[in-house]
């Protein structure tokens, strides 16, 4: 494989889920992507503007992440699982309460009036 094979080869594949028209902002919405459900968290007025993480709660087992409480701690973006409150990270994903738990992220972002995320 040469450099230029090489470079193509880890171009992320961003596939567009849904609008700009179907978020809420500073909420979320679920959307289903190769099998997984993905909650998407809108805050336009953030530099970032859409946030992508697992919907699955690690600690229930529900999906139910899309649902979640936006908010800050420690000047920190995170979102509230509706259950038992813990807070996730909206740009890694990390459990500010339990190192143990953690939500997968997707990088997302907005092309136009689409809203896309890349796939592994």
């Amino acid at each position: 494989m040469n450099l230029s094979t090489a470079a193509v080869a880890q171009q992320p594949h961003w596939q567009t889920v849904c609008h700009v028209g179907d978020l809420v902002a500073d909420s979320g919405v679920v959307v289903w992507l190769e099998g997984e459900q993905v909650a998407l968290f809108y805050l336009p007025d953030q530099a970032q503007a859409v946030y992508a993480v697992d919907n699955r709660d690690p600690r229930s087992g529900a999906n139910i992440i899309g649902r979640g409480l936006v908010g800050s701690l420690g000047g920190e973006l995170t979102v509230a699982a509706p259950l038992y409150k813990q807070h996730f990270s909206l740009a890694s994903g990390r459990c500010l309460e339990d190192p143990q738990q953690a939500l997968r992220v997707w990088p997302v972002r907005l092309q136009g009036e689409a809203v896309e995320v890349a796939m592994a």
